[in-house]
């Protein structure tokens, strides 16, 4: 099996060859060296934000699954237009806003289990690299001044607009943007390195005093880390173009190398069927969310559920249904340790956890389809189900259940995080469970249901049950 992943400068589904050499064995690759457009820290990430950098996460962790070593970067954008319009607002100097809204980010993706990258660079840490790329661009003959500012002549470099797939009819010759976004259908040139304007910051570089303009920090971090090419690179759909656009250009016009070898692109988010904006009263941060009173590991789960080039319809009662999913598996897990065979049928359940394996890398190796991933995975707890209604499992068959899941989760990243019966207080609600059976059992019904009413006002749910009593947290 290889896997194959939709590049959106291909317009094809291509298997993915860390090096561009291909090898004999998964372990033989480098490691696979991916860049993420990480978060311009002008305000709280939305969820929006959160199902591209969530798809990162994802990606990363399949991979690692799947044998191959990664190195991956993700940037944090702390100079752009709107950073310093929020800064200036605010009265605190560009680095204070900017770390404000960095903690925060980082605090968020920990609440969502995301894992961090092996790189987080600040656009500003890289200034020496962006005149760098300045001075290749200018030799190249591709660079112009005006008013102060430097912009890069698309007109000069022949593959403009292959990422995009841009009409060269469109392209305006001459015309110049200052703004770091702008629309597909007004291209023009773009600024490289922005002129000082007051109360803004700025560098001095061989050039004069300015300001990087958005694109170039991307393409400068990348070669500061890696150094030549790498093999993928993601972002959101809304990044193709401008964005995507110009760091291609820029790179390879200056280094004359291919820039990227793999680019991946996250659709978009919509809540409630519509795009998500604050004057339609659908916009949410994760905070937001979690003030409500949802999960975040509800939450994850619904972030990732679908394929990452189909657009998720965020919903509230899509949470709900989140939060019956994880149930399942949480049901699940409560029964396997309850399970007190000795023996079983370690041969049906061996081939079954294979199975389940094999498919499940079968669905997601085709373009990371965790949607069909996923349904694999619930087969997999119905036929589990199926086999511990049987007395089929022993307690040994049970530890292997929970080790598969353990396997899987470590793509998935919901089905342990969060879950309250294997948090730090199981311990002692196992105890006092235990406590209550031996208290019934020498007919100390008093004390049997002190600790009930003991644990119910902690939000935990007593079930007695034929295969003995099960606890878990009643949901909020």
């Amino acid at each position: 099996m290889t896997l194959k992943i939709y590049n959106t400068l291909t317009r094809s589904v291509d298997e993915l060859v860390p090096g561009g050499i291909k090898k004999e064995q998964i372990s033989d690759y480098p490691p696979v060296t991916i860049y993420s457009c990480g978060p311009t820290v002008y305000s709280y990430a939305h969820i929006g934000n959160f199902r591209t950098f969530m798809f990162n996460d994802f990606l990363r962790r399949y991979l690692r699954f799947r044998g191959f070593r990664v190195d991956h970067a993700m940037n944090i954008t702390d100079v752009d237009d709107k950073t310093i319009a929020g800064s200036i607002r605010e009265g605190m100097t560009l680095r204070e806003y900017t770390e404000k809204y960095t903690a925060i980010f980082y605090e968020d993706l920990a609440t969502l289990n995301i894992e961090k990258a092996e790189h987080n660079p600040r656009a500003t840490e890289s200034i020496d690299e962006m005149v760098n790329i300045l001075r290749l661009i200018d030799s190249r003959g591709i660079l112009y001044e005006k008013e102060g500012s430097l912009y890069f002549n698309i007109a000069k470099f022949a593959g403009y607009g292959k990422l995009s797939n841009l009409d060269s009819s469109g392209i305006k010759a001459g015309a110049r943007y200052d703004a770091d976004e702008y629309e597909k259908e007004d291209v023009r040139d773009f600024a490289l390195w922005k002129a000082p304007r007051d109360n803004e910051p700025c560098w001095d570089t061989p050039y004069g005093p300015g300001r990087p303009g958005w694109h170039i920090e991307c393409s400068a971090m990348i070669r500061k880390i890696f150094g030549s090419t790498i093999d993928i690179h993601t972002g959101g759909v809304d990044l193709i173009f401008p964005h995507h656009e110009n760091e291609i250009a820029q790179s390879e016009a200056a280094y004359g190398e291919r820039f990227v070898r793999h680019w991946i692109h996250v659709e978009h988010l919509l809540v409630d069927g519509a795009k998500m904006s604050k004057s339609a009263g659908n916009f949410y941060t994760l905070r937001d969310l979690l003030s409500k009173g949802y999960s975040p590991r509800s939450i994850r789960y619904l972030l990732m559920s679908a394929h990452y080039r189909k657009q998720l319809n965020f919903t509230l009662e899509g949470i709900r249904q989140a939060d019956q999913a994880l149930e399942r598996i949480d049901n699940m897990i409560v029964r396997l340790k309850d399970v007190r065979n000795e023996s079983g049928n370690s041969t049906e359940l061996h081939d079954l956890t294979a199975g389940m394996k094999a498919r499940f890398v079968e669905a997601v190796d085709n373009d990371l389809n965790i949607s069909a991933g996923l349904a694999v995975f619930f087969d997999f707890i119905t036929a589990v189900n199926t086999l511990i209604s049987a007395d089929k499992l022993s307690t040994a068959d049970a530890g292997m259940v929970m080790d598969s899941l353990r396997e899987i989760d470590s793509v998935l990243g919901f089905i342990f995080y969060g879950n309250d019966e294997n948090d730090a207080d199981s311990g002692r609600i196992d105890a006092l469970v235990r406590e209550r059976i031996e208290a019934k059992n020498n007919r100390n019904f008093a004390r049997a249901d002190e600790i009930r009413d003991l644990l119910r006002d902690e939000g935990v749910i007593l079930e007695d049950t034929k295969d003995g009593t099960r606890w878990k947290r009643k949901k909020s």
